[in-house]
């Protein structure tokens, strides 16, 4: 193809058109073996245009492994996750491009716009305000700073009056006792009887936690508890149902005292890994007896857990610790936090992808790690002796892995 009429179609894709099956034909042709992302993004977005984020979705991915420094690779993948309906995604890689540049105004735009469907207003105005500071004239900017200013914001609801961790756990435990379900307490977690006969270990804090950031009263949702754990029916023999749901977890050496019976391996540094089934409320661990009726080996297991873990990578935040809290930052802190919030972002640590959303904001040097919190992993550059401090003197919640660690091109060791 001639240079004008590829021109013309790219220009056309940056349009928006849609372009016909001979076209987008002719632009893939040209792109294959062309040298920089330019031609590959265009076929990719030409396929978003033609509501095809499903096939653009690969070819992102692909970009982005082949560019990792390359800002408008990661606004056309954040596009293509936003036309699969994943805003958590297509966030996360924003703020990537935001590391990238600084800044950039295509990526405050959007997540001005996510945080306004989230109804944070603020934050949005936030990304507005930079935004115009660097092009006072973006005429998108410009109408969303006016569609920003035309919103009614809300008073705050009233705080809802919210139980402390022993009430909550007296009641759920009293609630399990009156449904006749078996079950006692272990240390921070509670063993259930479930129907199929095994015992499942709950993680009472993560429960706690998902209670106190909803919006549910104690009884009702204490309620609501104990019906999904009458209803588990442990692991089950399905794989097809099974397998997706398998995600590694790291534990302190000696954990198999609390979780008896469940699969595991030694891990690096000391710790072991464990398995778990995905689930938004419940910590399930892996029985190594369901191998057996699953038709699994546990290095099968292991390997599947690991892929699905690393196709799901989660963002990296900016932090500052106040009085022993983790508090998100808006700007550079020289702390991040791995902020998936689900319990397995210590193992996201050991993921390709997760190593290298950190190294686009800290860099290709080892990073000392805080495994003390289960709900995210907490870094900072080696280098950077103020943040290793802080990092020394937060010590590790009741459930998290005491100690700090090494991260480094060979992996993850003690310190």
């Amino acid at each position: 193809m001639d240079p004008i009429s590829l021109e013309s179609l790219r220009r056309k894709v940056e349009a928006g058109e849609t372009l016909s099956d001979a076209e987008l034909d002719a632009l893939r042709s040209a792109a294959q073996g062309a040298p920089g992302p330019t031609l590959r993004l265009a076929v990719a977005h030409a396929l978003v245009n033609a509501g095809a984020e499903r096939e653009a979705l690969p070819l992102m991915e692909a970009l982005r492994r082949d560019f990792p420094r390359d800002v408008q690779v990661r606004l056309g993948l954040a596009r293509a996750l936003l036309g699969l309906e994943r805003p958590g995604d297509a966030e996360a890689v924003l703020r990537e491009a935001l590391a990238l540049n600084p800044g950039d105004p295509e990526a405050l735009k959007v997540l001005a716009v996510l945080a306004l469907r989230r109804g944070e207003h603020g934050r949005a105005q936030a990304y507005v305000k930079e935004a115009l500071e660097r092009d006072p004239f973006d005429e998108e900017a410009r109408l969303l700073k006016e569609e920003l200013e035309a919103v009614e914001v809300p008073p705050p609801p009233s705080p809802r009056p919210q139980a402390l961790r022993p009430e909550f756990t007296a009641a759920l435990l009293a609630a399990l006792h009156r449904a006749g379900v078996a079950c006692r307490r272990q240390g921070s977690a509670l063993l259930v009887k479930l129907v199929s006969g095994e015992v499942g270990r709950v993680d009472v804090a993560s429960l706690y936690a998902a209670y106190r950031d909803g919006a549910q009263e104690l009884g009702p949702y204490v309620e609501g508890l104990v019906g999904q754990l009458q209803g588990l029916s442990g692991t089950g023999v399905d794989v097809r149902s099974l397998e997706p749901r398998l995600r590694p977890v790291l534990r302190p050496a000696g954990f198999e005292t609390q979780a008896m019976g469940a699969l595991h391996r030694p891990g690096p540094a000391g710790l072991e890994v464990f398995y778990v089934l995905e689930d938004a409320e419940l910590l399930r661990y892996l029985p190594a007896a369901a191998l057996g009726p699953a038709g699994l080996s546990a290095d099968t297991v292991d390997a599947r857990a690991w892929r699905n873990l690393e196709a799901h990578p989660a963002p990296v935040r900016p932090v500052v610790l106040d009085e022993g809290q983790v508090v998100l930052a808006e700007t550079f802190s020289g702390l991040w936090a791995v902020a998936g919030g689900d319990g397995y972002d210590g193992a996201r640590l050991l993921t390709r992808e997760q190593r290298e959303r950190l190294v686009l904001h800290a860099g290709e040097e080892p990073l000392r790690v805080h495994l003390g919190r289960r709900e995210l992993a907490l870094v900072c550059r080696e280098s950077d002796g103020p943040a290793c401090d802080s990092l020394a003197r937060l010590g590790p919640a009741p459930d998290g892995i005491p100690g700090l660690f090494r991260l480094d091109a060979s992996g993850l060791s003690r310190l």
